[in-house]
């Protein structure tokens, strides 16, 4: 028939809508290149021509998906492209009919996987070739039928896949290959499936042991969810098999005592002391095998930590660690993701750190009311493919036991599964029944390999229940009875696996009564061998004398020599190099300030300051919100090339420095990275690692993470760290938002020498505290340091310093005001403030005359108190009548709370103590400029105004 022949009578009157579409695009392809397209469109093509475009009756089949319909009328061409469209369902929602859910049987819409809806029926389907339907179907199937079933079967039954929303098409690909040639599981040997079996009767027999040896006590069992223990030990053992050395894990309570008990192999019987107040810390194998950290005040046992060395062949080992995590859940992603990236680095070179991303795992479990609840899980997975914070993907597992404590699954999300607040992040998704072991060993495999290949996350959601309340003293009857009495009859996972292989003849009832009774037997014996209970613990709990020990003096000088270098290097960058021509002005003028001794500003002073690090043998790493230019442009370390946008770091060229250097800018989140810098250098003590917040007060969105971890860690877990804290703070009329870093509650959370708090004044003490904090990282008085850096005070003549302030001396605690306190029996005020105010004061001091009576105290380091220091100073001084605290902060905020108990310490018999300051009040700062010039003013002169 000829290309001119009617509409009517072309195949394509019976396309519509996206399958016309579909047709149209398939002829494009032919018009390129005829042997492209399938030998049967390529006749019609020959035949009919272009696809032309009409309207014509639709019916109403097909509408099991809205963007598919089926014509009036059927071809075989229509069958074929019904047949594909068939299959992409069962990809995309095979999901939704899946056996996932191992006690809820509910009613499943099954219309987009049935025959009728596509007008086809199973003869049609034997007439299309099975590769057509699948490319990577098993070679045994026959046909367009068989390849249907064999996809039913893949993606409807223990295991389900969601990746229809993984963007690139090589992984899309790949993950449809993988799954669909089934080849990423071959199955189980009979060694293999007994001994899986053997673990599951450890992992409950540990859980019924303790609930029926300690009555009523927490464990959080992970009961309902059993085959997370298998999960973990295949995701550790094919991290180990393919070379990787160090696994990290992170989780909740929720099962954390098994974890302990059989992936980190932590002793039975040290578990048990943990229940009964034991003396414990002498139970710990001495062969070195598992690392238990104890601070001094101690933390419950389902937040404890542990470190166990796994042997790989005849040499190499992996570290398996689990870290420390208190109640707040998610909150130890990104520490672990902290852990994981200092794992892989090499910092012993010049320039970015060396990173190989197959050197260490991450194993995130969490938990499924919390990971689409609390946002630190979208921070943490939104920095994972950031340069700064990438790990090379984290195997996250959902230990999805469908209740949050009594809250129930419609009542805690807004989407269908847990899990799907990670496609945004188009993280593949495989939905697994916890009842059937051997599917969520394949899971496991399939996240190890896709990890492997393309070194991103992938999240297992791991469907079960739980078996008793939130804790084991709650009545779950009491608020979920209709799950409950479901629960109540359903057989745990070993039962329910005890009995397949029963009827695959591998195991008979006896054999398995017969390892019950072993783990039983173990168990009972750890217990009985454990000491008597300890009638008289430590309730004193004092901190080591080598925590609570005053840092040592450091001499923290440089040499004005390397200076020089250092500051010459740091302007210097390749004569093709394009910096902005007013940038490049500024930083010119640094080259001449060492050696014709100018006045060196606050960042002058930081880079110098890291240059000299570097070249110690320390690295550095440095991350926050725009850190590399610095909030108040007056970093720029990171230099970019104004023709091409290239980048030059100068401090990467420091000659003699073989140390690292890693500066990041962060994403707009607080949190998520300070619990990442956190983790970063608990695993990498020897390196100097900060943290900038673009505002002080953006502190507020990370306060876990300095109440839980960084205030409270070693106290809790023996977990040390030297993480600095840079916190913009001081009161320039800002607004209360972008004036105070709260330095008050950091003062609140400091006792027992657990961090240095610092508000400093000058550019020079800056450089001392960073060179000091540096040199201490690898003693037992490392801790971590906060500093409220300035804003105003970046470029302020007064905080600047001459450079022999930084080729001498070291940090001071105290300084004392030049020009005031000469005239020791004059002196009737001693006024003591710290940071900012200070400056605020000294310009003041300009203008005032016959000040002989003053003196000014700046308090430079709040935390350890300078007690002694200032005691000594106040001593000079037999006609002191008063001491005067003087803050920018309210009252009831600043430094005020936490100095006045240690200046009535110190204070002289009959001498006051005033304050002065902002009147208490719910916002830190005034909103208005003039009221804070106002406030600010008055503040300042009532320290020059003597008392009547």
């Amino acid at each position: 028939m000829s290309r001119q022949a009617s509409y009517q009578d072309s195949p394509w009157a019976q396309f519509s809508g996206p399958n016309l579409g579909y047709v149209m695009e398939l002829y494009e392809q032919y018009l390129k290149d005829p042997d492209n397209v399938d030998p049967e469109m390529r006749a019609a093509f020959d035949q009919w021509g272009a696809p032309a475009t009409a309207k014509q009756v639709e019916t109403t089949e097909g509408q099991a998906d809205v963007s598919f319909q089926m014509p009036a009328t059927h071809n075989r061409l229509s069958k074929l492209v019904a047949a594909v469209k068939f299959a992409d369902n069962i990809r995309t929602y095979g999901h939704l009919i899946a056996d996932i859910n191992p006690i809820r049987r509910k009613e499943k819409n099954t219309r987009r996987l049935e025959l009728s809806e596509y007008n086809l029926t199973e003869q049609d389907l034997k007439q299309i070739p099975a590769s057509f339907i699948s490319p990577n179907a098993p070679s045994n199937l026959k046909d367009g039928l068989d390849a249907i079933n064999h996809l039913k079967e893949v993606y409807t039954k223990k295991l389900a896949f969601e990746y229809n929303h993984v963007h690139e098409l090589d992984e899309r690909n790949w993950l449809q290959q993988k799954i669909e040639e089934s080849g990423y599981y071959a199955g189980l040997s009979k060694e293999r499936k007994i001994n899986l079996f053997t673990r599951l009767a450890e992992v409950e027999g540990f859980e019924k042991f303790i609930h029926r040896t300690f009555v009523g006590q927490k464990r959080f069992s992970v009961e309902g969810l059993e085959t997370l223990i298998p999960l973990m030990d295949e995701v550790i053992s094919l991290a180990v098999e393919t070379g990787t050395r160090t696994v990290n894990i992170g989780m909740a309570h929720r099962g954390r005592l098994n974890v302990l008990a059989h992936v980190l192999q932590k002793p039975y019987k040290l578990i048990f002391s943990e229940f009964q107040q034991a003396p414990n810390k002498e139970l710990i194998p001495s062969e070195g095998s598992i690392g238990i950290t104890y601070g001094w005040t101690g933390d419950v046992k389902y937040h404890l930590g542990a470190d166990r060395k796994l042997k790989r062949g005849t040499t190499a080992t992996t570290r398996i660690t689990l870290a420390n995590n208190p109640s707040h859940l998610e909150v130890i992603n990104p520490i672990v993701d902290g852990f994981t990236r200092a794992a892989q680095e090499d910092r012993n070179v010049q320039g970015y750190p060396k990173q190989d991303l197959d050197n260490c795992l991450a194993i995130v479990v969490h938990g499924d009311a919390a990971f689409p609840g609390e946002g630190i899980v979208q921070e943490t997975l939104n920095m994972g493919r950031l340069k700064g914070y990438n790990t090379g993907g984290s195997i996250h597992i959902i230990a999805n036991n469908m209740i949050g404590f009594t809250t129930e699954s419609s009542d805690s999300r807004s989407t269908l599964y847990a899990s799907d607040v990670a496609k945004g992040f188009e993280i593949p998704i495989v939905h697994v029944n916890a009842d059937d072991p051997e599917a969520v060993l394949a899971a496991s495999v399939l996240a190890h390999e896709y990890r492997q290949a393309f070194h991103k996350d992938f999240i297992i959601d791991l469907v079960g229940y739980r078996r008793f309340g939130h804790n084991e003293m709650d009545e779950p009857m009491v608020t979920n009875p209709l799950m409950y009495n479901i629960i109540k009859n359903h057989p745990t996972s070993k039962e329910v696996y005890a009995e397949k292989l029963v009827q695959e003849g591998l195991l008979t009832k006896e054999e398995i009564d017969k390892v019950d009774k072993e783990v039983q037997s173990n168990l009972q014996k750890a217990y009985d061998n454990l000491p008597k209970v300890n009638g008289n613990p430590d309730i004193v709990m004092n901190p080591p004398k080598n925590v609570v020990k005053k840092l040592p003096k450091i001499d923290t000088s440089v040499n004005i020599d390397d200076l020089e270098t250092i500051n010459r290097e740091l302007i210097t960058w390749p004569e093709d190099f394009n910096v902005f021509p007013r940038l490049e002005r500024i930083l010119k003028r640094r080259s001449d300030v060492i050696t014709e001794k100018g006045r060196i500003d606050w960042a002058h002073a930081e880079a110098l300051a890291f240059g000299s690090i570097l070249k110690d043998g320390t690295p550095l790493r440095m991350t926050g919100q725009d850190s590399q230019r610095g909030t108040f442009a007056q970093r720029n370390l990171v230099l970019h090339d104004i023709k091409t946008g290239e980048e030059y770091i100068p401090m990467h060229h420091l000659s003699g420095a073989n140390s690292s250097f890693a500066l990041y800018n962060s994403s707009l989140t607080e949190g998520g990275v300070v619990g990442f810098e956190y983790g970063y250098n608990v695993f990498a003590p020897e390196t100097l690692v900060i943290w900038e917040a673009q505002f002080g007060d953006f502190a507020n969105m990370a306060q876990v993470y300095f109440d839980q971890f960084i205030a409270s860690g070693r106290a809790k877990w023996g977990q040390k760290s030297g993480l600095i804290m840079l916190l913009p703070h001081g009161y320039e009329g800002q607004g209360p938002e972008h004036s105070s870093g709260r330095v008050e509650r950091f003062l609140q959370s400091a006792a027992e020498n657990n961090w240095i708090v610092a508000n400093l004044s000058n550019a020079a003490q800056y450089f001392h505290i960073l060179r000091r904090q540096a040199a201490i990282l690898n003693k037992e008085e490392v801790k971590p340091l906060v500093i409220m850096t300035p804003k105003s005070l970046l470029r302020h003549p007064l905080a600047s310093v001459e450079v022999k302030e930084l080729t001498e001396g070291s940090f001071k605690s105290v300084i004392e005001q030049p020009g005031l306190g000469e005239s020791y029996d004059a002196v009737e005020r001693i006024a003591l403030c710290s940071g900012k105010i200070a400056i605020d004061l000294e310009e003041q001091l300009k203008d005032e005359k016959d000040v002989d009576w003053l003196h000014i105290l700046r308090v430079e380091e709040l935390y350890p108190f300078p007690k002694k220091e200032i005691a000594d100073i106040i001593s000079r001084y037999p006609n002191l009548k008063e001491i005067v605290w003087v803050q920018e902060e309210p009252k009831n905020m600043g430094g005020w709370l936490h100095v006045i108990s240690y200046i009535r310490e110190i204070r002289p018999e009959g001498v006051d103590i005033k304050y002065e300051g902002r009147r208490r009040r719910s916002s830190p700062a005034e909103g208005d400029p003039t009221a804070h010039r106002k406030a600010q003013s008055r503040i300042v002169q009532s320290v020059f105004t003597k008392s009547e």
